[in-house]
């Protein structure tokens, strides 16, 4: 009698889980670009930032980099000079470090007024260590459209989860 109590009670608590486990998914929408022009503007530009930042084309980087940059990392903190940045970028990236973007995991959400926040997951392989890519790690950009231009203003790097 135990046993079927216990059975019972395990199948109950089973089938609790799983309505709770499928609400709780249907809270999140999926994601739908509010402007398909949008998103694909900021996922070009994410493309050209990235490619730079793999190669080590400094130049390319600085351009797009707003001169009033902030770049959070829960590892690293907050660094606020651009020139820094930069620095730290050839130091310790270049040659180093490469990212891939998570296909699929970007999203892009209009700011307006200003341009556009960009939410998604990459991955980085770090050369000196493996040629395996970390774990995905969350990234949000806010990009500022100035003068047709388009430039990073901020970043926030949550690091990746092995």
């Amino acid at each position: 009698m135990k046993k079927l109590r216990l059975s019972a009670f395990l199948a109950l608590l089973m089938a609790t889980m799983s309505v709770t486990a499928s609400a709780q998914s249907n809270e999140i929408p999926p994601y739908k670009p509010e402007s398909p022009e949008l998103y694909k503007t900021i996922v070009h530009m994410d493309s050209v930032y990235f490619n730079a930042y793999n190669t080590c084309d400094m130049d390319t980087q600085a351009a797009i980099y707003s001169d009033s940059i902030e770049f959070y990392h829960d590892k690293g903190g907050l660094m606020t000079s651009k020139k820094d940045l930069l620095a730290a970028l050839k130091a310790n990236i270049c040659g180093k470090v490469t990212r891939v973007l998570v296909q699929g995991s970007v999203e892009v959400y209009p700011v307006p007024g200003f341009g556009a926040i960009e939410i998604g997951y990459h991955r980085f392989i770090n050369h000196q260590e493996s040629e395996t890519p970390s774990g995905p790690g969350r990234f949000v950009v806010f990009w500022r459209l100035k003068d047709g231009k388009w430039q990073i203003t901020k970043v926030a790097s949550m690091h990746a989860v092995n």
